[in-house]
């Protein structure tokens, strides 16, 4: 089996942190578009940002990311930078456009044994500091059409898994926190194990790690482990699986007629574990109108409760999931 090592010190261990990345979901967008039976789970976005994606004027500043982000293709490493808290998309393509043409090209080489570079890539080795503004372009106009309108939503997810997994560290410690995040990884002690096909071993080397969830990271964590930046890797996020289904309900959905648009939003969103605190990221409702539409839906026995740590977690019953399957068609 092959497998990556990433080796910890005390420093690095205490430098683990939880953060969003904008420029990581526009940039892994890509791969959900080119292959939609891989990501059916997007399947919804996806029919959407193909046809944003056909509009002229749109494909043509794209196509320099399309180029390098084609299916089974390894991302070159300054495309997804490690994100900083609270930072946003225009400090990201900061972060892209800062890129050292030295540093375009190794990443560029480093793709090269699992896939060929396109067209643009071998343009963009041969002129790095000419081409990459051209890149940065292309991943702006990509986010501005294709994410930003779901962006409220995203965020409010990917805030609730960071929520969730703090947590989980600060409860946990590190060696539980890496166990839990992803089927793929084992901690050793001093090192993190992860089974994938990149078979890196690193040593972190006292910079700690920035980790981020990923609504388009679906199969395993994507590491981006340089020597001259700050490791960071991606993965999957929480409670992913009915996001666009969510976004997707109409006005008129049957089981808000019957028990209320605000109650019938959360049962959508329930199929996981989530807090009150998250579901009011997720619907834009205020905690206080969550919490009391929980506690209707908890005494009608379609939600139930269960502690974890010092957090509250509330989860769809049986009886529930028969009402939403039934609103839904199923």
């Amino acid at each position: 089996m092959r497998v990556s090592e990433l080796r910890f010190s005390l420093a690095d261990v205490a430098g683990v942190r939880l953060v969003v990345s904008p420029a990581n979901e526009t940039v892994m967008s890509m791969w959900a578009l080119a292959d939609p039976v891989r990501h059916a789970v997007h399947l919804p976005w996806i029919d959407r940002a193909r046809v944003t994606l056909r509009r002229p004027e749109v494909a043509v500043r794209v196509r320099p990311l399309v180029d390098l982000t084609r299916p089974q293709r390894w991302l070159p490493d300054f495309l997804t930078p490690a994100a900083l808290p609270n930072m946003g998309m225009a400090e990201q393509l900061d972060q892209i456009a800062a890129t050292p043409p030295a540093v375009v090209v190794r990443d560029l080489l480093a793709t090269t044994p699992n896939r060929p570079l396109s067209q643009f890539g071998r343009a963009l080795l041969g002129d790095p500091r000419g081409l990459l503004p051209q890149l940065v372009d292309a991943v702006r106009v990509w986010y501005d059409e294709a994410i930003a309108p779901d962006w409220p939503r995203m965020r409010a997810l990917l805030d609730a898994d960071v929520s969730y997994r703090a947590a989980q560290l600060a409860e946990g410690g590190a060696g539980r926190f890496f166990e839990q995040l992803h089927p793929s990884l084992r901690w050793l002690g001093d090192r993190v194990v992860s089974d994938d096909p990149f078979e890196r071993d690193f040593d972190l080397r006292g910079r700690g790690l920035a980790l981020n969830p990923g609504v388009f990271a679906n199969r395993r964590v994507l590491w981006n482990l340089l020597e001259d930046s700050m490791p960071a890797g991606a993965y999957p996020v929480r409670a992913v699986g009915t996001f666009w289904e969510g976004a997707a309900r109409p006005s008129g959905d049957p089981l808000a007629r019957v028990i209320g648009p605000g109650r019938a939003a959360l049962l959508d969103l329930l199929d996981t574990a989530t807090t009150t605190t998250d579901l009011a990221r997720l619907t834009g409702m205020s905690a206080g109108n969550v919490s009391q539409h929980l506690t209707a839906l908890h005494a009608a026995g379609l939600v139930v409760r269960s502690r974890q740590g010092r957090h509250v977690l509330y989860r769809n019953t049986d009886a529930a999931m028969v009402l939403l399957r039934a609103s839904r068609g199923g």
